[in-house]
């Protein structure tokens, strides 16, 4: 965008937009700082889902990757659900395809099945259990305790529920490629360049790092962490793009930003270009495609019936559970 006269004008078309055609905009909190301002509501995974099901909207813009698009129509078919960029994908869920997970679910007749939000619309159709980072051990807890359990598709996530929980469920081999890569060596560096910061973390980042951690949570558990604490420092180990709503509901406190190992800091071929870590698929959206897929009321991301009926059980699950 050229100058903020420009963006202003963008923001102003978008408005129009969105009350003429009654359409809610909704954005993750690893979207670009100018999508959080815009949209109607601003949440974690958990936290979209159900605000999707509570809108009266016709048309619902998901500000996100294509997952929580999905999930978004899973839970509203009756209303069309747009993304700015229909190349937004999820590394994590791609980690996953319903073909090998139906594979996993054959060697083990005998296993229920609990899948992270973080993915397909094929896999939560043969998922029992649908969770997100804010309720998955909680959702764990209240199942019985020999139940046999394959979790997926994030590993680092599972093996923390494990951890919590006593639990012995098989785990999935993926990782969200943002949270897999924060570097060891730089979190110790900035701990002992801020000795009195609080460290907070995801629980999709690596065993290790979370055992350096003060306060492990979702991105909505660590945003309430930072607005609750009286410390004034903090070093946060998620998607960067948190920072925002951190530093608006905290001007007065320091967040700082956890970099990538130093052989993830290219990204195709290209140098990141900040000191974080940052989800380029996320980042693929931004105010000029919110507008076009607004106004043209394209990139639409449609679920089939039978496969909404398959995939909203899980869903369904979730909810009455959390």
């Amino acid at each position: 965008m050229n100058n903020s006269a420009d963006k202003k004008v963008l923001i102003e078309k978008i408005n129009k937009l969105r009350h003429e055609k009654n359409a809610i905009i909704l954005a993750h909190y690893y979207q670009l700082p100018e999508l959080q301002d815009i949209a109607d509501f601003v949440g974690d995974s958990l936290a979209l889902a159900r605000k999707a099901r509570e809108t009266d909207a016709s048309i619902l813009v998901m500000c996100g990757v294509n997952f929580m698009a999905q999930t978004a129509k899973i839970l509203c078919p009756d209303k069309k659900v747009l993304i700015p960029d229909i190349n937004a994908t999820c590394s994590l869920a791609d980690s996953c395809r319903a073909e090998d997970l139906r594979k996993w679910k054959e060697q083990h007749p005998d296993y229920m099945v609990v899948s992270y939000v973080n993915t397909s619309a094929e896999v939560k159709a043969l998922t029992d259990i649908v969770v997100t980072s804010s309720n998955a051990i909680k959702i764990i807890n209240q199942l019985p305790k020999d139940k046999k359990i394959l979790f997926g598709p994030d590993h680092n996530l599972g093996d923390y529920i494990n951890t919590l929980t006593g639990r012995n469920m098989q785990l999935w081999n993926g990782a969200c490629h943002v949270h897999s890569r924060f570097s060891l060596e730089e979190l110790i560096k900035l701990k002992k360049e801020h000795p009195q910061a609080k460290v907070l973390a995801h629980p999709e980042c690596k065993r290790v790092l979370l055992e350096l951690s003060d306060f492990i949570g979702s991105t909505e558990a660590l945003l309430n962490y930072v607005k609750t604490s009286s410390e004034y420092e903090f070093i946060v180990l998620t998607e960067s793009g948190i920072l925002h709503k951190m530093t608006q509901a905290c001007p007065d406190k320091l967040f700082v930003a956890v970099p990538p190992e130093t052989s993830a800091n290219i990204v195709d071929g290209k140098p990141m270009t900040c000191h974080c870590n940052e989800c380029e698929y996320m980042r693929l959206n931004n105010l000029q495609k919110l507008y076009k897929c607004l106004e043209n009321e394209t990139n639409e991301v449609d679920v089939a019936p039978e496969l909404v009926a398959q995939a909203l059980k899980p869903i369904e699950k979730m909810l009455s559970m959390s």
